[in-house]
């Protein structure tokens, strides 16, 4: 988060830096250096930020230092405000590292897998830069640019013509830099047999981005942000 951004997200919230500073337990003076730039934000008011004046999860900064489990994945997704974990509460996570961090797997819950579109969806203005790059250093831009593929139909299909065109935008890096190699969507223990069955069955769209999968955008149509 940066200096603008904190600004514009106490502002937004209609709060005066006396009202901000109570809000994110810090003085009304070190919120005024951090707004100048003159102070680095914190993670922690980054966080207190998105939690207490709405900023957006977009701004959290980005870590792949710690990876979660299913389980923590499901939780922070319902914290992003994902209907189908809505009872759930995690960590408060940025939607680009929580997306990497669950596509960068040998194996996730297919329920989780099926909720990815969904965080494009609702946060399509991601830190594309860093999300791009680090999933081109684990050779995981195929799943990506699917991923990011289905939630750019979806949209177009609900009439969210700057969602679509935001993701279509950030899909064009990802088909540059596409693979050849076959690969799974996060299924990679899958037997022989099934996989063949996938791959038999799998989307034009799937075909394109090289990954054994049957999910199609009809199988997400009810996912709206």
């Amino acid at each position: 988060m940066t200096a603008e951004t904190l600004r514009q997200a106490r502002t937004d919230a209609g709060m005066s830096q006396v009202e901000a500073a109570v809000c994110l337990g810090v003085s009304q003076t070190l919120l005024s250096l951090m707004e100048k730039g003159k102070r680095s934000v914190t993670p922690l008011v980054a966080r207190k930020a998105v939690s207490m004046l709405k900023a957006s999860p977009n701004l959290l900064p980005v870590s792949l230092l710690k990876r979660r489990n299913d389980d923590q994945l499901a939780a922070e997704l319902g914290t992003l405000g994902y209907p189908g974990y809505g009872y759930l509460r995690g960590a408060l996570r940025n939607p680009a590292e929580l997306l990497l961090d669950a596509l960068d797997r040998p194996d996730l819950d297919a329920r989780l897998v099926e909720a990815l579109p969904w965080l494009l969806l609702r946060y399509p203005s991601l830190n594309w830069v860093w999300l791009t790059a680090e999933a081109k250093l684990r050779n995981r831009q195929n799943r990506l640019g699917f991923v990011t593929a289905l939630a750019r139909n979806l949209a177009a299909r609900q009439g969210q013509k700057q969602v679509a065109a935001a993701l279509a935008a950030a899909i064009k890096p990802l088909e540059e830099a596409r693979l050849a190699k076959p690969d799974t969507l996060c299924q990679e223990s899958w037997p022989p047999s099934q996989r063949q069955f996938a791959h038999k069955n799998r989307s034009k769209l799937a075909a394109h981005w090289n990954l054994d999968t049957r999910m199609t955008e009809g199988d997400l149509a009810s996912i709206t942000a």
